[in-house]
C-alpha cells in the first residue's frame, strides 16, 4: 500500500453512473478496489498504426451483446477499431511464433497481430499463467502443484488444456477496441462506467504478471495510439526561466527541465515502446551531432508506459547517472477512471542539493482538464481548471502514479519524459568475443565477483565511485554498460592481480567493443539500442530495437529481492555470501541517481532506492527457506512487528512471489499450502 492523503477524486452531486463511485466519491480507497473496474496496466508497444488490420468481427455482437455497442463505435475517431475477439483469434494468431526457433521469435511479430490480443509469455492467456483448470483462479490449488505443472515436471495434459476453447482458466478479453487519439480513450472509459464493464488496457504485455490481459473485460490496445516520439523532441530555451507556469500547463515541461539543469524532452504516446522512442533520438543524434540521451529499458518491445510506472530498471541506459524510469516523468496525461482527460506536473519546486539530492523537491503538482474531450483534432483541444466536481487532488495522482503500479489510476494517454547530454558509450563482454572460451569460463564467478565490487562497493577495487555510476548491467553476467567515464579495464586488471593471477589471457577474457578494438569487424555502437540492434542476429524485423526474453510459455514465476546497498557495506564478505545464493546474476540499475534523483514525491519504495542490486534468491524451497530464516534478517530491519520492510523489486516479479509467514517472519510462506491460504 503506498501513504495517501486523502481523496484522488471526488465527484460532488453526480448523478453518473456508480461502477467505482463509493458514497458520492472516489477515493483512493475505491481506486485500489479497481481492479473489479479497470484493470489498467501500459506496458510495452510497437506498430504502425497505418498497417495493422483494422477490424476482424461487428462491433455490436459477440461478448455483451445485450449492450449499445453502436453507441460507443459512433462516438470513436474513424481511425480507431472495436472488435469481438475469441480464443481461436489468440490459439490462430499467437500460437504460431511460439513455435518458431527460439532465437528466431520476437515480440515484434506478436504486437501487430489483429486481434491485438498476443502475450510475449504464451500462458498468460490464462489466469495466474497457469493452463490447469480451475473454477476459482486457482484458489483452491497450491503453490508446489504450480511449480510441478510449469517448471518441474509438466503434466501430459497440458496440451490438452491449451487445446480446450471452453477452459475456465482462460484470461482473454472479449472485445478490443484499438485507440487511436485521447478522445476515443475517453468515449471507452466513459461507456465502460456507464455499463458497470471492467477495463483492461495493454500495449505489447510485457507483464510477468500478465496483468494487461483480462476476461471479460473491455480490452484497449494502445497499439495504434498517435505516436508523439517521432517529433516530440524539444529543446527548452533557457531565456523562460523565472517565467511563470502558464493555465494550460505548456510551458511547464520546459520550466521543470531547465530548473533541473536539464534543456531537451521528448513526448511518448500512451501507444509507444522503447523502440519507437530510441530509434526517435538516434534519428535526432544522427541529424544533430549526438545530443541527447533517453534513460530506458534493456528491451524495444518494453513501454514507458508500463515499466515507468512500476520504477523503471535502466541498468543499460545510464540509471545509475540520471534515476529510474519514475525520475524522468517531467509531465503526464491521461483519462482517469471518472472519464476525465488531465494533464498534470509540477509547477512549484525548491532546491533540495543541501540534503543530497540532485533534483528539485516537488512541492505542488497542478493539473488541467480537457473541457473539449470529444474534439478528435489534437490542434483544438482546450486545457482549462477542472470543473468543480471534479476536485482532483494532482499531487497525491502524481506520487501514486510514479511508482504505484502500471495503469492503476488511469490510462496514460502520453508523457513528457526528460533526456540528458550524451554521454560516450561503452560495452563491455565477458567472454563473448571473439568467442566463448573453457579458460574464460573457469573464471566466469571470480568475473562475477569482480562486477559486483566494481558496482557496489568500488573503492575495494581503488575505483572512484564517479567511475563505477557510469556503469550498469541487466541480470546477465556477460554486459557491463558503461555511459561516460569509467576504468573497467584497468579495474578488471588490478582485480586479477590481486588474485595472483596476471596471465593476458585472462584479462583478455573481458572485452571493450571499441574501434580501437575491432578494426574492421564491427563498427562501434553509441548507445545501448544500436548495440543490440548492431547484435541481432534476428533479420525478421530489420531496423526495429530487438527485445529481450523472446517469446517462450512462461516468464518469470517468482521475485527479486532488493539487497541493501547498506549491508552490502557492513563487510565485503557480505557481497560473497549474497553471490553464493543467487540464482541469477544481479540486476545492477541502483545506486547514485536513483536514490538522489528523486523529486521526493512519488511512491515507489525507499527499498529501491536503498538497494545496492536486484537479484533471484528464492527458487527453491531451500532457497526460501534460507532467504527468510538466515538472509532476511541480516539485511533488513525486522524489530518492527508492525512494520514489514519492503524487499521485493516490482519490475520482473511474478505471480508466485509471496512473503513470509505473518506469524513469523523468518519462515518462508508453505508452498504445500492453497492460495486462498497463502
Amino acid at each position: 500500500g503506498t501513504d495517501l492523503h486523502g481523496p484522488i477524486i471526488k465527484q460532488k452531486n453526480s448523478n453518473r453512473s456508480p461502477a467505482i463511485i463509493i458514497h458520492n466519491k472516489l477515493t483512493m480507497a475505491s481506486f485500489a478496489d479497481a481492479a473489479r473496474f479497470l484493470l489498467l496496466t501500459a506496458v510495452g508497444i510497437a506498430g504502425n498504426p497505418s498497417t495493422a488490420d483494422a477490424a476482424s468481427a461487428s462491433p455490436v455482437s459477440g461478448w455483451r451483446s445485450d449492450l449499445d455497442w453502436a453507441a460507443l463505435n459512433s462516438k470513436l475517431s474513424s481511425s480507431a477499431s472495436l472488435i469481438d475477439t475469441s480464443y481461436d483469434d489468440y490459439t490462430g494468431e499467437c500460437f504460431p511464433e511460439f513455435s518458431v526457433p527460439i532465437m528466431s521469435r520476437t515480440n515484434h511479430a506478436l504486437i501487430d497481430q489483429p486481434s491485438g490480443m498476443c502475450l510475449p509469455w504464451l500462458y498468460l492467456g490464462w489466469e495466474m499463467s497457469w493452463p490447469r483448470p480451475s473454477e476459482n483462479g486457482h484458489l483452491n490449488q497450491t503453490a508446489d502443484q504450480a511449480l510441478q505443472d510449469l517448471l518441474i515436471n509438466p503434466p501430459t495434459d497440458v496440451e490438452s488444456w491449451l487445446a480446450d476453447p471452453t477452459n475456465p482458466s482462460l484470461n482473454l478479453p472479449s472485445k478490443v477496441l484499438f485507440p487511436s487519439i485521447a478522445s476515443d480513450v475517453v468515449a471507452a472509459v466513459n461507456f465502460a462506467k456507464e455499463n458497470g464493464l471492467e477495463i483492461s488496457v495493454k500495449n505489447s504485455g510485457h507483464s510477468y504478471q500478465g496483468a494487461s490481459s483480462k476476461k471479460n473485460t473491455l480490452l484497449l490496445n494502445m497499439n495504434r495510439y498517435t505516436h508523439y516520439a517521432p517529433t516530440g523532441i524539444t529543446d527548452c530555451d533557457a531565456s523562460i526561466l523565472g517565467s511563470t507556469v502558464t493555465e494550460d500547463l505548456s510551458n511547464q515541461p520546459c520550466l521543470l527541465s531547465l530548473a533541473k539543469n536539464k534543456s531537451s524532452l521528448i513526448r511518448v504516446g500512451g501507444g509507444e515502446n522503447f523502440d519507437k522512442v530510441y530509434r526517435a533520438v538516434i534519428a535526432a543524434n544522427e541529424e544533430e551531432g549526438y545530443k541527447y540521451h533517453v534513460v530506458g529499458g534493456a528491451a524495444g518491445t518494453v513501454s514507458p508506459m508500463g515499466w515507468t510506472w512500476q520504477g523503471g530498471l535502466p541498468g543499460t541506459m545510464a540509471g545509475r547517472l540520471f534515476g529510474f524510469g519514475v525520475d524522468q516523468v517531467v509531465q503526464l496525461e491521461m483519462v482517469l477512471p471518472n472519464g476525465a482527460h488531465v494533464k498534470f506536473g509540477p509547477t512549484e519546486w525548491e532546491d533540495a542539493s543541501a540534503e543530497g539530492f540532485t533534483v528539485p523537491r516537488t512541492k505542488v503538482v497542478s493539473g488541467v482538464c480537457r473541457s473539449n474531450p470529444d474534439e478528435h483534432d489534437e490542434e483544438k483541444w482546450i486545457w482549462e481548471r477542472c470543473p468543480e466536481d471534479f476536485d482532483i487532488d494532482f499531487n497525491d495522482l502524481y506520487f501514486a502514479v510514479r511508482g504505484g503500479g502500471g495503469g492503476t489510476w488511469g490510462v496514460v494517454t502520453s508523457v513528457f519524459l526528460q533526456l540528458h547530454d550524451y554521454l560516450p558509450f561503452s560495452p563491455y563482454f565477458f567472454n563473448r568475443f571473439p568467442s566463448p572460451t573453457e579458460e574464460c569460463s573457469a573464471i566466469a564467478p571470480q568475473f562475477a565477483e569482480f562486477k559486483a565490487k566494481y558496482m557496489s562497493a568500488p573503492s575495494l577495487l581503488n575505483v572512484t565511485k564517479e567511475h563505477s555510476l557510469a556503469c550498469g548491467s541487466p541480470d546477465d553476467l556477460a554486459f557491463l554498460i558503461c555511459i561516460g567515464e569509467e576504468d573497467v579495464m584497468q579495474a578488471w586488471a588490478r582485480f586479477l592481480d590481486l588474485n595472483n593471477s596476471t596471465d593476458p589471457a585472462k584479462v583478455a577474457c573481458l572485452f571493450k567493443l571499441a574501434q580501437e578494438n575491432n578494426e574492421g569487424v564491427m563498427e562501434s555502437p553509441k548507445g545501448w539500442a544500436e548495440l543490440i540492434m548492431l547484435l541481432n542476429t534476428n533479420d525478421r524485423f530489420p531496423g526495429k530495437v530487438p527485445d529481450a526474453p523472446t517469446p517462450s510459455p512462461i516468464g518469470n514465476l517468482l521475485a527479486y529481492v532488493l539487497v541493501p546497498q547498506s549491508w552490502l557495506d557492513e563487510s565485503e564478505e557480505n557481497i560473497k555470501t549474497v553471490l553464493e545464493h543467487a540464482t541469477n546474476p544481479p540486476y545492477y540499475a541502483f545506486g547514485g541517481a536513483t536514490a538522489s534523483g528523486s523529486d521526493q514525491a512519488n511512491s515507489l519504495s525507499q527499498a529501491h532506492r536503498d538497494a545496492g542490486f536486484m537479484l533471484s534468491l528464492l527458487f527453491t524451497a531451500d532457497d526460501e527457506a534460507n532467504f527468510w530464516g538466515n538472509l532476511f534478517p541480516k539485511m533488513f530491519d525486522i524489530s518492527d512487528k508492525s512494520n514489514f520492510p519492503p524487499v521485493f523489486g516490482s519490475n520482473h516479479a511474478g505471480f508466485l512471489a509471496a512473503g513470509p509467514l505473518k506469524e513469523d517472519w523468518t519462515k518462508p510462506c508453505p508452498r504445500e499450502w492453497t492460495f486462498e491460504e497463502r
